[in-house]
C-alpha cells in the first residue's frame, strides 16, 4: 500500500473531522447562507445538503472513503476519528511520534506482504487458467499452434507483403482477456495504431509477421509471448494473463511516411 494513498486518506480525515467538530460554526454557517441553503454551484438544489459547510464537509467524506477504501478491513474509523480529533483538539495523544512511526512501518511491510501474496495467487490462476484454454483453444479448427506457443487464426488472408522485424506496420486491433473483456481497442478509438515491429510484445512480433497485408488474424498469446508474471502494474492486464487480439494489418509504412 503507497504511503502516499494513506497520508491523503489521514489528510482528507483531518479535514473531515474539523468541520464536523465544531457545529457552533456550523449553525452560524447556515444562518449566513439562508439564500444559498439547498444550492450547488450550478445553483441546483441538493436534498440533504443546506449549505456549502455540508456539501463541502459531504464532497471530503465521499474523497476520503475512497481513499481508506483500500484499507477498509483493516482500520476502526471510530478509532481514527477519535485520533484526529484529538489531535486537533490539542489533547495528548495514546502514541508518540516514535511509536507511530514503528506502527506505520510495520504496517506497511504486512500490506506489502498481503498484496504479492495476492499477486503471486492470481498469477498461479491466471496461468492455469491460460494453459488449460490454450489446450482447448488449439485443438480447434482453423486455429493453428505455432513452436512458441501462439496460437492464431486466419480470419482474412491479405495479398501483400509480410513485415520483417525491423519494419513499422499499422494495424488496426482489439485485446481482450479470457473472460471477454476488451482492455484496449484502436477500433474504439477511431484511429490505427503504427508502431515499430520489434518493439512489441513477443508474440504480437511473431503474429503480425506471419500475415501479408491485408489480413485479419486471431491471435491468442500466452503470458511467456505477452506482459508476463508482472502483467501492466495497475493496469487491466493481470499476472501471467493469457490474451486474445483480433489483428488487421493495413499497412507497412515506409521510411518517412506518416
Amino acid at each position: 500500500m503507497r504511503h502516499t494513498a494513506l497520508a491523503l486518506a489521514v489528510g482528507s480525515l483531518a479535514l473531515f473531522a474539523a468541520g464536523c467538530n465544531k457545529p457552533a460554526e456550523k449553525a452560524d454557517a447556515a444562518k449566513s447562507e439562508t439564500a444559498e441553503a439547498g444550492k450547488s454551484a450550478d445553483g441546483k438544489s441538493i436534498p440533504g445538503l443546506p449549505t456549502e459547510k455540508d456539501r463541502v464537509s459531504y464532497m471530503i467524506g465521499m474523497g476520503l472513503a475512497k481513499s481508506l477504501e483500500p484499507v477498509k478491513d483493516e482500520i476502526d474509523f471510530d478509532v481514527v476519528s477519535k485520533a484526529v480529533k484529538s489531535s486537533l483538539a490539542g489533547e495528548k495523544l495514546l502514541l508518540d511520534e516514535k511509536q507511530a512511526a514503528e506502527i506505520n512501518e510495520a504496517f506497511m511491510q504486512k500490506m506489502q506482504a498481503k498484496q504479492i501474496a495476492e499477486m503471486m495467487a492470481k498469477a498461479k490462476k491466471n496461468l492455469e487458467d491460460g494453459q488449460k484454454f490454450l489446450a482447448e483453444n488449439g485443438k480447434k479448427p482453423g486455429v493453428k499452434t505455432t513452436a512458441s506457443g501462439l496460437q492464431y487464426e486466419v480470419v482474412t488472408e491479405g495479398t501483400g507483403p509480410k513485415p520483417k522485424a525491423s519494419d513499422v506496420v499499422r494495424v488496426h486491433y482489439k485485446g481482450t482477456l479470457l473472460d471477454g473483456k476488451t482492455f484496449d481497442s484502436s477500433y474504439d478509438r477511431g484511429e490505427p495504431v503504427m508502431f515499430p515491429l520489434n518493439q512489441v510484445v513477443p508474440g504480437w512480433q511473431e503474429g503480425i509477421a506471419l500475415m501479408p497485408v491485408g489480413s485479419k488474424y486471431k491471435l491468442w498469446i500466452p503470458a511467456k509471448l505477452g506482459y508476463g508474471e508482472k502483467g501492466t502494474p495497475g493496469g487491466p492486464i493481470g499476472p501471467n494473463a493469457t490474451l486474445a487480439f483480433e489483428v488487421e494489418l493495413l499497412e507497412i509504412v515506409k521510411p518517412g511516411s506518416n
